[in-house]
């Protein structure tokens, strides 16, 4: 025993030597402690000798473990804390740097030790002075990079990345299948349009919710006043208040940064679509458990596509967010539309942009929006009558659809032709007669709408007005076409297929509002018979404005096409453009679908699993309907963490899938938010209820 007290270093009454970075004074501390003392000792032994500075908000990290001690009541025994660990003691407010929707970039001040979710509810406050309601619709990603397109990643192997700086690996950073590592940290600096910037001067939030300058720390901010290059003009706005930077927020650049635009990826397959979620953060786990830095680079974009009471009045920034992404999703190939349907976004589009520089009608009470007021029209005639009336007011006679239409199976009678029936649309089934007159014998064809998928078929340039049906059978889903001759019964019964695929019949009072939200995207989809401005009073960029694969296939003709487009929509101010792009954007038959690559129990292949607000759909990697399930017949969803598989239990059975292009848990929390956002109640002013979040998103981990 040297000197009677210490044996190997270490005293005989346990304590030891723990090593403390404190970063704010680039010192390191070893302070005297024992297993049973509890972190908010160590943090009070450990301040007692820095004066002159403010720690109350700082707290200690571990790196090793990349983890936060943040219960200051519990013992480092019970952290499993010993004379090896290293923490740091650090600031848990640091500067993030937020990609915006628009592509703009932001330095907030965020708290790093918080959860993912209660992090991306603070900046949406922060950002929108309290007008970015319902922030659980949003979550932050990870920049990606073209390489992550090609395999699939799972990011809980990222472990096994190398530390870099004396701190643990990113997280965050993909590990493919073969172990190669790639980096995701992206440089997005480079200049904007100076015609259409909003500027910040580096400027970020403290925790009083006020600005103050950052641009040393910053100099690749898009949003600082310089515009980066050498004489160039700098257009200055003081961001005086909160208001101001609102104001800036509801507008975006009609171009935005070239770099940033530079170094988004393009996924040309679905299977490429899927992979691009594997850079979803857990919102489980703080930013910096998940491997992210101060000045550090995330993504804040809208994760889960249910939008729920969307009001001009209140939601202007939020608004504007959804069509950038919207926009961004279409422009960048990552949801398919067809022609007619492209045409129409570049209308709407050069809309918003010509109208974003003229004065606005200001909102009052009488501009919610179009799909607000027939919500509330009819929740209010279903609790007033029931059900749907027909014209007799005869509320007992279950409504009814019949007219001849063609039909068509394509697996089956490849080489036939469309066929005439007699169509029957009655509950949820579909019922299909040789001709009129043998209603009331046995039907040639019956079809379960209920649990199909439906698709329109539509090209409006050659009359082609067809709905596709996916019918679940033992064998699979079942392609079945159905051709109609017009717009008006196109819609009609486009609209109760749609409805019954939801468990829904015509009774339903939502069945006209359907019928007429399918008429009026139609009628935005033909071309004007003359453009309303003259061509050559306005030149535009068409890579701005659409896709580059239809920039190839139109040529010469896109420019004139795309301004008979905006003809039919060149009355809309600049909020109902937006809102009419966004309505657009959700009637496309793959909108709200997000797509994982994976492996179900005892198949032999890879598959894609396809996640809606409303059900779960297997396919294959071409993006062929293989079944589909809906929430409703959902019993339970968990995961198998040892080995990292995932169960949902259905009415009817359980299916077991391991995910190959993103963790597990990924695909959990999908689940878990989508039934979490059903649960909202019509009470505007209601609270966000975290622990009901977790509960259903945290995996039980």
């Amino acid at each position: 025993m040297a000197d009677g007290f210490r044996v190997d270093g270490f005293r005989v009454d346990g304590s030891w030597m723990l090593s403390v970075f404190v970063t704010d004074l680039q010192v390191e501390k070893k302070i005297r402690v024992k297993g049973d003392m509890h972190v908010g000792g160590v943090m009070f032994k450990l301040v007692d000798d820095l004066e002159g500075h403010d720690w109350s908000d700082h707290a200690l990290f571990w790196p090793e473990r990349n983890q936060w001690l943040l219960r200051t009541k519990s013992t480092l025994d019970q952290y499993s804390v010993d004379a090896e660990a290293c923490l740091l003691f650090t600031p848990m407010h640091k500067v993030l740097r937020v990609q915006l929707p628009d592509l703009r970039h932001l330095d907030c001040r965020v708290d790093f030790s918080a959860k993912c979710f209660n992090a991306v509810i603070e900046v949406c406050k922060e950002l929108g002075y309290v007008r970015i309601r319902h922030p659980e619709e949003l979550s932050f990603a990870k920049p990606l990079e073209s390489q992550h397109l090609k395999y699939n990643y799972q990011s809980h192997a990222a472990g096994k990345a190398r530390s870099v700086d004396g701190l643990p690996a990113d997280t965050n950073t993909f590990i493919s299948k073969n172990g190669s590592a790639h980096s995701s940290n992206n440089s997005l600096d480079g200049p904007t349009t100076p015609s259409r910037r909003l500027h910040t001067s580096g400027s970020h939030l403290n925790t009083s919710g006020t600005w103050r300058s950052n641009a040393s720390h910053s100099p690749y901010n898009t949003m600082n006043s310089s515009l980066g290059g050498p004489g160039s003009p700098a257009h200055n706005m003081t961001m005086s208040s909160l208001d101001s930077l609102d104001s800036g927020l509801t507008h975006s650049p009609i171009v935005p940064a070239a770099q940033a635009r530079r170094v988004m990826v393009h996924p040309h397959t679905l299977l490429e679509r899927a992979r691009m979620n594997v850079a979803w953060l857990d919102s489980s786990l703080s930013i910096m458990e998940q491997g992210i830095r101060e000045y550090g680079t995330l993504l804040l974009r809208f994760k889960f596509y249910s939008f729920y009471d969307l009001d001009p009045k209140y939601d202007a920034v939020r608004i504007n967010m959804l069509y950038e992404q919207a926009k961004w999703q279409i422009l960048n190939e990552e949801i398919d539309c067809t022609e007619e349907e492209m045409l129409l976004f570049a209308g709407l589009q050069l809309q918003v942009n010509m109208q974003s520089s003229q004065p606005q009608p200001e909102l009052n009470d009488s501009s919610m929006g179009a799909d607000d007021i027939d919500s509330a029209l009819n929740d209010l005639q279903v609790k007033l009558e029931g059900s749907h009336v027909n014209g007799n007011g005869d509320i007992t006679q279950i409504p009814e659809l019949s007219d001849y239409l063609r039909f068509f199976r394509p697996k089956k009678f490849t080489l036939k032709g469309y066929k005439r029936y007699w169509f029957v649309c009655k509950d949820l089934m579909l019922y299909l007669y040789k001709s009129r007159e043998d209603v009331g014998h046995e039907p040639a064809f019956r079809v379960n709408l209920k649990g199909c998928e439906v698709t329109p078929d539509v090209v409006i340039a050659s009359n082609k007005y067809g709905i596709k049906l996916e019918v679940p059978s033992p064998e699979g889903m079942t392609d079945m076409i159905v051709r109609c001759d017009s717009e008006q019964q196109y819609a009609r019964w486009m609209a109760a297929c749609r409805l019954g695929a939801k468990g829904k019949t015509m009774a339903d009072a939502s069945y006209d509002t359907e019928v007429r939200s399918i008429l009026d995207f139609l009628y935005l989809q033909r071309p004007a018979p003359a453009p309303a401005i003259n061509p050559q009073h306005l030149e535009i960029s068409s890579e701005d404005y659409v896709p580059p694969r239809f920039i190839k296939k139109l040529k010469s003709k896109l420019n004139q096409r795309i301004l008979e487009a905006h003809a039919n929509v060149s009355n809309y101010n600049l909020i109902e453009s937006k809102m009419n792009y966004i309505k657009s954007w959700k009637a496309l038959p793959e909108f709200g679908i997000t797509y994982f690559v994976v492996k179900f129990l005892k198949a032999k292949r890879e598959e894609l699993l396809g996640i809606a607000f409303n059900r779960l759909m297997r396919m294959d990697l071409g993006g062929d309907h293989i079944k589909t399930w809906r929430y409703n017949t959902m019993k339970a969803w968990n995961v198998n963490w040892e080995v990292r598989h995932m169960m949902v239990q259905f009415d009817e059975e359980s299916v077991v899938f391991e995910c190959l292009s993103s963790d597990c848990k990924v695909v959990h929390e999908f689940i878990g938010g989508y039934i979490f956002l059903q649960l909202r109640s019509k009470d505007s002013s209601q609270t966000l209820d975290h622990e009901l979040f977790h509960k259903l998103t945290g995996g039980w981990r």
